[in-house]
C-alpha cells in the first residue's frame, strides 16, 4: 500500500546528449515592431504582414513575383548575365568577384536584379524585381543592363513596365561603372515614355541611393509600401552632417506621401488589385494601338511623371 501513496516526480530530466522532440526553429516568426508571434503558416498566407502592428517583413524577389503575377506565368529574361569585375577590386583582403560569388550561393540568385514577363490578372506585363540579399540589390552594370534591356522588351511588346525596387545604392565594388547606370536607366524610360507605355514603380524597405535617385522614381505612378523607409543618404547620415534633429517619421512611405514625393502606400494584399486597376485605366486612356512618336533628346519632357 505504501508504494502507492509514494509521490512520483512531475517531470522527467532529458539525458544530456540526447535530442527530444522539441519544437521547431522556424515554427514561430517574431515581429520586430510589436514582438507579436506568427505562426509561420499563417504568417505566410499574410504574405509576411504582421496581423496586429501591419509591419511589412522584407521578401525575396522569388516571394515578391510570386505575390504579384499569375501562377507560373513568370518567364526570366537574360538569366545569362552575370557580374562581372572590370576593375579587379579588392575590399578588405576579399576579391569583388568573390564577393559576387558568394552573394549569388547564398542568395540563390545571379544578380541583384530579375527581370522578366509575366501576366497580372491576365494582363502581360514586363516585370523587374530587386533581390535585396545579393549584395544588398546594389546597382551595378549588370544590374543597369537587364533594366535597359527589360524596357526595350516592353517597348518591343507593347507592355506595361512594373518595377519592385528595394536597394542600399550603387556598388561601390564598380566604382563609375555603377554610378553612370542612373543615367543610363533613366534615359531609357524616356524612351517607353515617348512610346505612350506605362511604368508603374512599387518602392519596398529599404529603398536607398541610386536607384531612388534614378529610374525607380522616374514613374506614371510611384507606389510604397507601408512604412518603407525611402532615401538618398540614411538618417543618421543626415543628421551628423546638418546637426540637426530629424522629424519623427522621416524618410518613411508615409512621411514622403504627406510631403508630395510618391502617389500611393498601398498594403501588401491590395497590390495585385491597385495596380491591375491602374493599368485598366492607362489601357482605356491609350489608344488600343499606341504610335510611336520621338523621344526627347535630353530625356527631360517626356510625359513621364515623377515626383521627386
Amino acid at each position: 500500500m505504501r508504494e502507492l501513496f509514494r509521490r512520483q516526480p512531475k517531470f522527467t530530466a532529458q539525458p544530456q546528449g540526447t535530442d527530444g522532440p522539441g519544437i521547431p526553429d522556424d515554427l514561430w516568426v517574431k515581429c520586430p515592431q510589436c514582438d507579436e508571434l506568427i505562426y509561420t503558416r499563417e504568417f505566410e498566407r499574410l504574405l509576411k504582414v504582421c496581423p496586429r502592428c501591419q509591419h511589412h517583413f522584407r521578401m525575396s524577389a522569388s516571394d515578391r513575383i510570386a505575390m504579384l503575377v499569375d501562377p507560373d506565368s513568370f518567364e526570366e529574361w537574360d538569366t545569362d548575365l552575370t557580374t562581372a569585375d572590370p576593375l579587379n577590386f579588392v575590399a578588405n583582403g576579399e576579391p569583388y568577384r568573390v564577393k559576387a560569388t558568394n552573394a549569388a550561393r547564398k542568395s540563390g540568385v545571379r544578380e541583384s536584379l530579375i527581370s522578366g514577363t509575366a501576366t497580372l490578372e491576365e494582363r502581360p506585363v514586363a516585370l523587374t524585381v530587386t533581390e535585396f540579399g545579393f549584395l544588398g540589390a546594389s546597382m551595378g552594370s549588370v544590374f543597369g543592363e537587364k533594366l535597359v534591356r527589360a524596357l526595350e522588351r516592353a517597348i518591343e511588346l507593347r507592355m506595361p513596365l512594373i518595377t519592385i525596387s528595394s536597394s542600399g545604392g550603387a556598388r561601390m565594388h564598380e566604382s563609375p561603372f555603377s554610378l553612370m547606370q542612373m543615367a543610363k536607366t533613366t534615359g531609357a524610360l524616356a524612351r517607353l515614355g515617348a512610346e505612350r507605355l506605362p511604368h508603374i514603380a512599387i518602392l519596398v524597405d529599404p529603398c536607398y541611393g541610386g536607384v531612388p535617385a534614378s529610374y525607380a522614381t522616374v514613374a506614371d505612378v510611384i507606389i510604397a509600401e507601408p512604412g518603407a523607409m525611402i532615401g538618398f543618404a540614411g538618417p543618421r547620415v543626415i543628421e551628423q552632417i546638418t546637426r540637426q534633429k530629424l522629424p519623427k517619421g522621416f524618410q518613411t512611405a508615409e512621411f514622403l506621401l504627406s510631403h508630395g514625393m510618391i502617389d500611393l502606400i498601398v498594403p501588401r494584399r491590395d497590390l495585385v488589385s491597385t495596380i491591375s486597376t491602374l493599368l485598366g485605366h492607362y489601357a482605356r486612356a491609350g489608344d488600343s494601338v499606341p504610335q510611336p512618336v520621338e523621344a526627347p533628346r535630353s530625356g527631360v519632357g517626356n510625359g513621364v511623371t515623377s515626383n521627386v
